[in-house]
């Protein structure tokens, strides 16, 4: 059985807030088709070493090949041109220890 994929993205900066809410009402549906499960959505409670104190948002899938797919696809390039100069973030895929 594949281990599961995640989607990890840590967000320096939000220069637009109404670009990232037009762009999270996107993201969620193209995200969903792919059988995505939010864990994390929020401001981060503490920040350590080089981490900001900011938006960080985790999102569980059956297995890296599946977050890869959600994230390449159609429906989700699309939210990412809403969002196109409205944040500065790090996003990233790994793979679960399970």
């Amino acid at each position: 059985m594949a281990k599961k994929g995640y989607l990890v993205s840590a967000y320096r900066s939000i220069k637009d807030p109404d670009k990232l809410a037009a762009y999270a009402k996107l993201a969620g549906p193209a995200f969903a088709k792919y059988g995505a499960k939010y864990l994390v959505r929020d401001v981060a409670a503490q920040a350590y070493e080089a981490g900001v104190k900011q938006r960080t948002v985790i999102v569980e899938f059956e297995s890296v090949a599946k977050a890869v797919e959600a994230h390449d696809s159609p429906d989700y390039q699309a939210a990412l041109k809403v969002l196109a100069g409205a944040v500065e973030r790090d996003l990233r895929i790994v793979e679960g220890l399970e």
